[in-house]
């Protein structure tokens, strides 16, 4: 299969909140709106992808016409204390995590969009010790 794009679309009954939080504080802009749907766009590169969907809307099978449950997003960044500075400490969104570095090999904190959609802000650390051999990923991790 030649994949040519992929996004999550995020089922939701706040569909302009979800818009504004996304393009006000993620810097993704719209690349299709609709009543029911907006697609949006993060200019890059690498460029990337979200789109909202009105939960009731019939391009969904009648059975899964409901909002997102369960959902989290991970957004990568450099900084992700001054992403902390700026979404938790001067925009004032609530955080569900606090920030915090990680054993794992993160430093993040969570916050949450209109939906209930946890939105983890991450920044890769030096994983500790005992986590080291289970990244695979050949890239180095960002050392804090």
């Amino acid at each position: 299969m030649l994949l040519t794009s992929f996004y999550p679309v995020i089922c939701t009954d706040r569909l302009l909140e979800s818009y504004d939080f996304y393009r006000r504080l993620f810097g993704f802009d719209p690349t299709f709106e609709a009543d029911w749907y907006v697609s949006l766009r993060r200019p890059g590169p690498p460029e990337y992808e979200l789109a909202l969907l009105d939960h009731r809307h019939p391009t969904l099978p009648a059975a899964y016409r409901r909002p997102v449950q369960g959902l989290l997003l991970n957004f990568e960044v450099e900084d992700v204390d001054a992403e902390w500075e700026r979404l938790v400490v001067r925009e004032g969104l609530p955080a569900e995590l606090e920030l915090r570095s990680e054993d794992f090999g993160q430093r993040h904190f969570i916050v949450a969009d209109p939906n209930g959609v946890l939105v983890d802000v991450i920044t890769p650390i030096a994983p500790a010790a005992a986590f080291a051999e289970q990244h695979l990923d050949p890239r180095p991790a960002q050392r804090r």
